[in-house]
């Protein structure tokens, strides 16, 4: 009991000097020891210390906390958690990173080990499941250490980050797979015999990401000059609706809207008019929500994103279509733009990407067919310069096809 109340006394002298930091008063133990909380974030306390308290970051989305921290609590925290700071190698980064590749996802969340020995099934018992991390999830794992030791660096608990010196690990490249016009929504919609969903409609002419879509406000469409700001966006976090803003400044953006777009939003303007007047007393919009919702339920409160996806699904199913998620609309609509020639610059702004790189990245191999029209041109100008050096008889050189020549 002493020992214990000893170590409660040692967490609560933790001076918190940076939101993603504490540092510890002088305890018995002679180096900071990396401790987490539920926050995916470290903290440096003393190594009897159990349970230290840390502020969240500021700068993390909620989805962003929600992703990281059960890799946090589960993985990192048993691999890492008592391994003291100052004698954090690149090698032990390394190696937690490839322990955690290759192990059973059984044993990494300690699945065996809280069930009864006679329930045990996996390694435990020489029956491995075979189940193993995504390269996404390594990734992760990589991220939020090389996050939080960042942050020790900053407070000079450390003077390096050694998971920076670690390689980052790799995804396999996965080529997205835009729509055909004959597969879209919109024909899916016409083999259903219904009209297209609305907010499938607005996703697939503006590129909007799903909770972009379901964040939007009338007061931010502008539907006389035809367009439209993104300044929120509607996500579900452990079982919460939650608004909040882009994750980036680019994705703080302004879309201009193609008319059938405006067209659309007109119509489900007057519809939502009608749901409204249909609704009466009924019509209760979400405490959290924002005034004036583009698209909500019939009695008036935010789209749950997965009623979405599930809207989508049961639309694609009856159109007997191949399986489609709402963020393919947003890879189609790039896709169709980059068809029709649109500059890659004013892609990347619609898609609110934060660099041209992550745009060209994606879209590469959409990209062939406008390689390949650029080469095609290219020999049509060849070939008309070629045909004027014969018919003018006089070779003036490249300045002759209108290139200037190296001097």
């Amino acid at each position: 009991m002493k020992e214990q109340a000893r170590r409660r006394r040692g967490i609560a002298r933790l001076l918190p000097v940076h939101d993603d930091w504490a540092v510890p008063a002088r305890t018995s133990a002679p180096h900071p020891v990396m401790m987490l909380s539920s926050a995916p974030v470290w903290s440096t306390t003393s190594l009897s210390a159990s349970g230290s308290a840390t502020v969240a970051p500021e700068r993390y989305k909620p989805s962003t906390m929600s992703r990281y921290e059960p890799i946090t609590r589960v993985y990192i925290t048993p691999a890492l958690g008592k391994k003291p700071l100052n004698r954090l190698t690149p090698a032990d980064i390394r190696r937690f990173l490839a322990d955690f590749r290759a192990g059973c996802l059984c044993c990494l969340r300690r699945v065996d080990h809280n069930r009864l020995q006679e329930k045990r099934e996996c390694c435990a018992v020489g029956k491995c499941c075979a189940r193993r991390p995504s390269a996404r999830t390594v990734q992760y794992a990589h991220a939020v250490l090389r996050s939080s030791l960042q942050n020790a660096v900053r407070e000079e608990l450390l003077a390096r980050n050694v998971a920076r010196l670690v390689e980052r690990p790799t995804v396999p490249h996965k080529q997205v797979q835009p729509m055909t016009a004959r597969r879209g929504p919109y024909a899916a919609a016409r083999r259903a015999g219904t009209p297209p969903l609305p907010p499938v409609a607005a996703a697939l002419s503006t590129a909007l990401r799903r909770g972009e879509v379901l964040g939007l406000t009338w007061a931010d469409i502008d539907l006389a000059a035809r367009q439209l700001r993104v300044r929120r966006n509607l996500q579900r976090v452990k079982g919460h609706l939650v608004f909040g803003t882009p994750k980036t400044a680019r994705s703080l953006r302004t879309i201009a809207l193609p008319a059938s777009c405006v067209a659309r939003l007109r119509e489900r303007q007057e519809q939502q008019v009608q749901e409204r007047a249909e609704a009466g007393m009924d019509w209760q919009p979400l405490d959290i929500q924002p005034d004036g919702l583009v698209f909500t339920t019939l009695t008036g409160t935010a789209l749950d994103p997965r009623n979405l996806n599930r809207s989508l699904a049961a639309l694609r199913a009856k159109a007997k279509l191949r399986p489609v998620r709402v963020h393919d609309l947003r890879h189609t609509c790039a896709s169709l733009m980059l068809a029709e020639g649109v500059a890659v610059r004013t892609i990347m702004e619609t898609l609110g990407h934060s660099t041209i790189s992550m745009t060209l990245d994606t879209y590469a191999h959409v990209m062939q067919t406008t390689l390949r029209e650029a080469a095609d041109r290219m020999d049509d100008a060849l070939g008309m310069a070629e045909n004027e050096t014969k018919d003018g008889g006089d070779d003036d050189g490249p300045a002759a096809a209108g290139v200037l020549a190296k001097r």
